[in-house]
Parts: C-alpha cells; structure tokens; sequence
C-alpha cells in the first residue's frame, strides 16, 4: 500500500508542477485521514487498524532514513526532531496495537508535520 500511495503521489499526471513539499503534504494527509478513519472503527475492523498503522510506520521509516542521510538539506534540529518522532510513533504504533493505547497521539503527530509543510505552523 506505502508504494502505491508513493507512486500515485509522485506519478500523478495531473500534478505536474507539484513540488517535494506538496507531495509529502499529501502522502501525510493520505495516511493520516486512513489512520484516523481507521481507529474509530476498530472494533468492526481491526485489519484496517493494523493495515493503517503499517502504512504510517513505512512512511516515517522512509522520513527516518531521509533526515538520517548527511546530504539532507534540512537544518540539523528539525532532523533530529523529526527521527525522534519516528522513533516515537514506531513505539506508540506497537501500543496501538497491544491494546495500551490510542492512535490519536500519531493523528495529531501527523497533522502538525502537514502543518508545518503547509508552512502554518505547528511542524514539530
């Protein structure tokens, strides 16, 4: 699913002028409606819960590895920043999946880095 919505987002031949920061802001935004839509039906579908939680961690070890890269352009902070935030939804995730906790704390994670690559604030 991760490189299918990967593809879709870089492949989409009606967005041709799109830049690196508007395909991120979609693939976050893609995840996380699925996530969100996911946890508040997991008691009629706990597939959908796991499917949606896989396709999150993919994308923040794909974030992990990128901010991890020394020819990343971004200031050393936010990389750092931003690898904690993989290490914590990698962690939170498996919670989720335990029964121990709730998926809106990886929502809210999400949606404050679309913030942030919106440019309105809030990115970590």
């Amino acid at each position: 699913m991760m490189n299918t919505l990967a593809h879709e987002a870089y492949a989409r031949p009606d967005a041709p002028g799109r830049n690196a920061r508007a395909v991120e802001y979609d693939l976050f935004a893609r995840i996380t409606r699925r996530l969100s839509i996911a946890w508040s039906q997991r008691k009629q579908n706990h597939a959908a819960l796991v499917s949606a939680l896989h396709d999150n961690g993919a994308l923040w070890r794909t974030l992990a590895v990128d901010v991890s890269d020394a020819g990343n352009g971004l200031p050393a902070p936010l990389r750092a920043q931003l690898f904690y935030l993989y290490e914590f939804t990698a962690i939170h995730s498996k919670k989720v999946l335990d029964g121990e906790a709730s998926a809106e704390a990886l929502v809210d994670i999400n949606t404050s880095v679309m913030r942030g690559l919106r440019g309105t604030g809030g990115a970590v």
